[in-house]
């Protein structure tokens, strides 16, 4: 005989409350979704970089609230998510450490004890890492402590490539010759771990001297040395018309670690919607708010957690 309070959980519809995770300076903050009915599994969906919000919007114009989107979808097939706020960003604003402080390190112990927090909400063994574009490295470098609770990653739009190459690729065309050059040196210093006492004075704004410790914990970071060591499931979703990141970085992952299923799903874009190829137009989609996201992606997603929930 079912329970009262089994019988109203089945009852009732998919539920938001705000939760909380103790930190230091400020608590950081984010929302539980539960799906209607009975929890299929537990995930955590981590924003990408900058000042991005747990619902995938930022400032800087994108607004088409992706991540929350992907919440609801997945609600919808019985899985349960807590998506956040970063350190510094929206609600979690007064947790923000100066500039000079942030590291990789604190944001993946983030992401550790926010999965830990979704276990004690939801009842799970474990929970899923959900990383957006760099979240999906936050997702990765979090999961690589053995301590960690996590039942396996699913990494969207994310770098398949270590940032030194990546930002050397994006500076090349942008830049001359010979300061360049001067790039280059820079970014071997620090990925050898070494600050920068005089960066060169053009490049100031990308290599300042409160920006260089975060740079080194970042650069330091090889996405597809930690998908190889790896041994839980992971999912790797890449759009085709992504202007962000590539298949070629989906591609570098999936090849690191023949185990992972890759999706590449044709069309689609950085923000998980339809795009085309045209710069212009693809970057329009980011900051629509009535552009939603491809169900393909919710449909791909969702049955890898559930087929690899146990």
């Amino acid at each position: 005989m079912i329970s009262l309070a089994l019988a109203a959980a089945l009852m009732a519809g998919p539920s938001e409350t705000a939760v909380s995770l103790p930190a230091e300076p400020a608590p950081l903050h984010g929302t539980l979704l539960r799906p209607e009915g009975v929890i299929a599994a537990t995930a955590v969906i981590i924003p990408g970089s900058g000042p991005t919000d747990r619902d995938g919007n930022n400032p800087l114009g994108v607004r088409n609230a992706s991540l929350k989107q992907l919440a609801e979808g997945l609600a919808e097939q019985g899985i349960a998510t807590v998506r956040i706020d970063k350190r510094g960003i929206a609600q979690s604003r007064a947790a923000g450490p100066d500039e000079a402080s942030l590291s990789f390190t604190n944001m993946a112990e983030d992401a550790r004890n926010w999965a830990k927090l979704a276990i004690e909400q939801t009842g799970a063994r474990c929970a899923w890492l959900i990383g957006h574009s760099e979240g999906a490295l936050v997702a990765q470098s979090a999961a690589s402590q053995a301590d960690t609770p996590v039942c396996g990653l699913i990494l969207l739009s994310g770098s398949g490539r270590p940032a030194g190459v990546v930002l050397r690729e994006q500076l090349a065309p942008q830049l001359p010759p010979a300061l360049m050059a001067e790039a280059d040196a820079a970014l071997t210093e620090l990925e050898a771990g070494r600050t920068l006492d005089n960066p060169p004075p053009a490049l100031a704004a990308l290599f300042r001297p409160s920006v260089q410790p975060y740079m080194i914990s970042w650069l330091a970071l090889d996405p597809a040395a930690l998908a190889s060591n790896y041994d839980g499931p992971i999912f790797i979703g890449q759009g085709t018309t992504d202007i962000q990141t590539s298949v070629t970085d989906a591609r570098a992952l999936s090849a690191a670690q023949p185990r992972a299923m890759l999706k590449l799903w044709d069309g689609i874009n950085h923000v998980l919607t339809e795009a085309p190829e045209d710069r212009a137009a693809n970057i329009a989609t980011y900051g629509n708010p009535e552009a939603k996201i491809a169900p393909q992606v919710v449909e791909d997603v969702a049955s890898f957690i559930k087929a690899n929930t146990r």
